[in-house]
C-alpha cells in the first residue's frame, strides 16, 4: 500500500505530493486526477501528453465549468449524480466545489437528497468506493483491508445498512451514508480525503424489496442477529484495529438494537463513537444552549418532551442528563425533567420498554393526577399539558406528530417554547416552521433536522437552523485524532457542544438562529476539534500541547483543496 502525505522540498521548502503512477493509471486514480490542470512540466514527467486537450486549465476554472454543469441538472437526485461522478473522477475538484457552495450543496451531498441514493443504490453503483465487508467473506478481513490504497488510514466510517436516517433496512444501499459522512468530514473539518474509509458491513437485509429485487447488489438473505451477527462486527473492528490503530472508527446508522450495545462494548476498545447518539445529543444541546441564551433561563428550568426515543432520543436525553448535572441538578432531578413518548404514549412503568429506554420511564406515581383522556395511553398532547412541557423534541419520523393543538399547548406553558423537529428527510419532519409559528404566534424558538427557507413572522424574517450533526461530529474527529486519544468520552462531545454554541452571536440570536451559519462550518470545526483536543489533554488521554500550540497543529492539519505539485516515486 501507499501511504498519502504532503512533503516539503528541504531545499526550495515547495509542498508536493508523491505519485506511484504515471499516464493512464495516474488520471484514473480521483485521489490524484488533476484533469486538464495538469502542468506542463507534469505533463511531461508524468507521461501525460496526449491525454487531455492542450490548454492547461486552472482549478478556479474547473471550478466554473464544474458549477455550470451542476446548475444545469433538473433535480435534486441528478444533482447527486453529477457530485457523486464527479468525485469518482476528480476529489480535489468535488471538495473544492462543495466547500465555495457550502449551503447550495449540502442538502444534495447528504440529507435529504442522500436517501434517495440510499435508496437507489444498485442502479446509481458506477465505481468502487471503500470497502463492502460481507458477512460471507468475513474471515479474509485482513486480505480486504490490505486492498484500501493507502496504509495511513486516520478514520473509518462503517455501517451496517439497517436504520439509514428515515428510510430503514437499506441493505448494502447503506453505503451511500458512509461515503457522504466521509465527504461531510472533508469539507467540514478538512481530514484528507486519503486518509478516510467508508465501510457497508453486508450481513443481509430485512427489506423484502430489495431481497425480490435481481438488480439488488448486496447479499441476498436475511439479517444475522445474535452470535453470527457479533462475530462479523468482531472480526471487523479487530481488524481494523490491526491494520490501522490509530484510526478513529465511527458507528452510523445501525438499527437501535444494536447501536448503543455496539458503542457500548468498542468504545474502550478502540476510538470510536456513534454519531447517530453522541452527535446528535451534542447538536441538539448546542442547540438548546442557544435556545436559553435568548430565554434567559437555565436548562433546569425546562420540561423536555420526546417524541420518538429510539437512539437518537437517547442520545439527546443522555447528553442533556449530564448537562443538566452539571447545572447542579441530581441525576434523579435531571431525570425526572424529561418525558418520552412512543408509539404506545408515554413511557411508564409497566409498559414494556428497552433496556436502554429503563432509565427514562415515567413513575406511575407521578402520572397518577394528571387528567387525561386515557390513562392507558397518555398521548402526546396530554404530556405537554400536564407535564407542563416547554420544548418539545421530535426524532419519530412521524410527519405532522406535532399538531396546532400540541403547539398551541406549548404556548401556554412558556413565553418561547423550544419546537426541535429532528426528523429527516424533510416529509418526514414532525411540522414545518410555518405550522409551527403560526401555532405559536410567532413566539416559539425552532431548529429542524433537514433543512428549510427563512419564515415571514410578524417580528420579521425567522431564519430555520438545521440541526445538523456537522456542527459536531467532523471537529469531534479532528480533536481526536489529532489529541491521539484511544477513546471518545462523553464529556468531549459537552464540550464540543458548548464550542458549536458559543459561535451563534447576539445577532444570529436576534434573527431566531440556534446555530452557527454553515458556511463557517470550517471555524466551527476548528472549535469543536480544540475544545475536544483540549479535553482530553486536561482528562490525561491526549497529547500535551500548550493552548496556541494546539490551536496551531488543529489549523495545519486541516486540507484544503489545491493542486499541489506531483514527483513520480516508483
Amino acid at each position: 500500500m501507499h501511504k498519502f502525505s504532503i512533503q516539503v522540498d528541504p531545499l526550495t521548502g515547495e509542498k508536493f505530493i508523491d505519485v506511484p503512477y504515471k499516464g493512464h493509471l495516474l488520471v484514473e486514480n480521483p485521489l490524484f486526477n488533476k484533469g486538464s490542470a495538469f502542468s506542463e512540466m507534469e505533463r511531461e514527467q508524468l507521461d501525460l501528453y496526449g491525454i487531455f486537450p492542450p490548454q492547461v486549465s486552472t482549478l478556479d476554472l474547473q471550478l466554473r465549468r464544474a458549477y455550470e454543469n451542476f446548475v444545469g441538472k433538473p433535480s435534486p437526485v441528478e444533482k447527486f449524480i453529477y457530485l457523486l461522478s464527479l468525485l469518482d473522477r476528480n476529489e480535489t475538484l468535488h471538495y473544492g466545489l462543495v466547500l465555495g457552495h457550502l449551503e447550495e450543496m449540502l442538502p444534495i451531498v447528504y440529507t435529504p437528497t442522500v436517501g434517495e441514493g440510499a435508496k437507489t443504490f444498485s442502479l446509481l453503483f458506477r465505481r468502487p468506493r471503500g470497502l463492502y465487508v460481507a458477512a460471507n467473506r468475513i474471515h479474509l478481513i485482513d486480505r480486504i483491508l490490505e486492498s484500501v490504497p493507502f496504509s495511513n488510514i486516520s478514520l473509518v466510517v462503517a455501517t451496517d445498512g439497517e436504520r439509514i436516517l428515515g428510510l430503514g433496512d437499506q441493505g448494502v444501499g447503506g453505503m451511500a451514508i458512509p461515503i457522504g459522512k466521509v465527504s461531510l468530514y472533508v469539507v467540514g473539518a478538512g481530514l484528507p480525503p486519503a486518509l478516510c474509509l467508508p465501510v457497508l458491513i453486508d450481513v443481509g437485509t430485512n427489506n423484502e424489496e430489495l431481497l425480490q429485487n435481481p438488480l439488488y447488489m448486496g447479499l441476498k438473505h436475511r439479517r444475522l442477529t445474535g452470535e453470527a451477527y457479533d462475530n462479523v462486527v468482531e472480526e471487523f473492528a479487530k481488524g481494523v484495529k490491526r491494520h490501522f490503530p490509530h484510526a478513529l472508527l465511527q458507528w452510523e446508522d445501525f438499527g437501535k438494537h444494536n447501536a448503543l450495545r455496539l458503542l457500548n462494548n468498542y468504545r474502550e476498545r478502540i476510538c470510536s463513537f456513534d454519531d447517530d447518539i453522541q452527535g446528535t445529543g451534542a447538536i441538539a444541546l448546542a442547540t438548546m444552549y442557544s435556545a436559553i441564551t435568548i430565554k434567559k433561563e437555565q436548562l433546569k428550568d425546562q420540561r423536555y418532551l420526546f417524541f420518538g426515543f429510539g437512539q437518537a432520543g437517547y442520545g439527546i436525553a443522555t447528553t442533556l442528563v449530564t448537562a443538566l448535572c452539571e447545572e447542579g441538578l441530581s441525576l434523579e432531578q435531571a431525570k425526572e425533567r424529561i418525558f418520552p413518548v412512543d408509539k404506545d404514549g408515554l413511557i411508564t412503568q409497566g409498559m414494556a420498554a428497552d433496556e436502554y429506554q429503563q432509565p427514562f420511564v415515567c413513575s406511575r406515581d407521578m402520572v397518577g393526577s394528571w387528567k387525561c383522556r386515557d390513562k392507558k395511553k397518555i398521548d402526546l398532547l396530554d404530556t405537554v399539558a400536564n407535564a407542563g412541557i416547554t420544548v418539545i423534541i421530535g426524532v419519530s419520523g412521524v410527519a405532522g406528530a406535532f399538531t396546532d393543538d400540541v403547539l398551541s399547548q406549548l404556548v401556554k406553558n412558556s413565553k418561547q417554547p423550544v419546537v426541535l423537529a429532528l426528523s429527516n428527510p424533510t416529509h418526514k419532519s414532525e411540522c414545518t416552521p410555518e405550522q409551527a409559528f403560526k401555532a405559536t404566534e410567532g413566539r416559539c424558538l425552532m431548529a429542524t433536522g433537514s433543512p428549510f427557507a427563512p419564515v415571514k413572522t410578524a417580528e420579521g424574517l425567522r431564519v430555520i437552523s438545521q440541526c445538523n450533526n456537522m456542527y459536531v461530529f467532523p471537529g469531534v474527529g479532528l480533536g481526536a485524532m489529532i489529541s491521539m486519544t484511544p477513546r471518545v468520552t462523553d464529556q468531549m462531545f459537552i464540550k464540543a457542544a458548548k464550542a458549536v454554541a458559543a459561535m451563534v452571536d447576539k445577532k444570529d440570536l436576534a434573527r431566531g438562529a440556534l446555530l452557527p451559519d454553515i458556511k463557517d462550518i470550517r471555524k466551527v470545526s476548528e472549535n469543536v476539534a480544540y475544545a475536544v483536543a483540549m479535553e482530553a489533554r486536561d482528562s490525561v488521554l491526549g497529547i500535551r500541547l500548550y493552548d496556541g500550540e494546539m490551536r496551531t497543529v488543529i489549523r495545519n492539519s486541516m486540507w484544503q483543496p489545491e493542486y499541489l505539485p506531483y514527483r513520480y516515486n516508483q
